[in-house]
């Protein structure tokens, strides 16, 4: 039984609230419990270096955590990112690219930033699930301005948190849970239940194959009940 006696299956209580920032072309503040990001797209007529001429867009994503955002303060990332940011920087973006056909945005980037303002665990999966639901509003806002003759998503994403805990495996773990857990696992998919991508570690000792598909089906039915969440929020039926 967890701490907090949710079943080993329940979502926290995720709520995803859209147009949360006036001046971005897509925003929303994303709740997974007490896990709260504000995930705004920004849309810029330019691609990386790397990528002129090749008549194709760009989505990227920059993450950072507010100082006051865990229970000891988090120095501010002044000069070059750490490690885990820049990781969880590149996850975000992979995880958003892998559902848009980069081809039909054609010169136009657009940048996702998830700035943590409240962590309790799953900042990552929370960051790309609401980064999603800002990047859909920036899409449409380019359709509705004809400059996009088609949206170029090609179906939803979300992520969510699995970790073994007491020796159970347990769906979307708030950071008591995870700092205690035995194995830690994240998993990105799309609505059509494909996988995007998995990060695992065992945080004790190593677990088994059947302990990796008990995770494995949390999180699809988890993400099947965000995905959800996020249609509603976008007004899609």
């Amino acid at each position: 039984m967890r701490y907090n006696n949710r079943p080993n299956n329940a979502l926290r209580n995720i709520e995803l609230i859209p147009n949360f920032n006036p001046y971005a072309e897509g925003s929303c503040l994303v709740k997974y419990g007490n896990t709260h990001v504000i995930c705004t797209a920004s849309i810029e007529e330019k691609v990386p270096s790397w990528l002129k001429g090749q008549n194709q867009g760009w989505i990227t994503a920059e993450y950072s955590m507010l100082p006051r955002s865990a229970q000891v303060r988090i120095p501010r990332e002044s000069k070059k990112p750490s490690g885990r940011t820049q990781e969880i920087q590149r996850l975000i973006g992979r995880s958003l690219r892998s559902v848009v056909d980069l081809t039909q945005l054609k010169d136009i980037s657009i940048c996702i930033d998830c700035d943590v303002i409240q962590a309790d665990g799953g900042t990552r999966v929370a960051s790309i699930t609401g980064g999603f639901v800002a990047l859909y509003q920036a899409i449409e806002l380019l359709v509705s301005q004809k400059r996009l003759k088609t949206n170029p998503i090609k179906e939803f994403v979300a992520a969510v948190s699995c970790d073994i805990y007491n020796g159970e495996a347990i769906l979307d773990v708030d950071y008591q849970e995870d700092s205690n857990s035995q194995v830690d696992m994240n998993f990105v998919m799309t609505e059509s239940g494909k996988l995007v991508e998995i990060q695992g570690t065992a945080e004790g000792a190593p677990f088994d194959e059947t302990q990796f598909q008990q995770m494995l089906n949390l999180g699809k039915e988890g993400i099947k009940q965000i995905i959800s969440i996020q249609k509603q929020a976008l007004g899609q039926k």
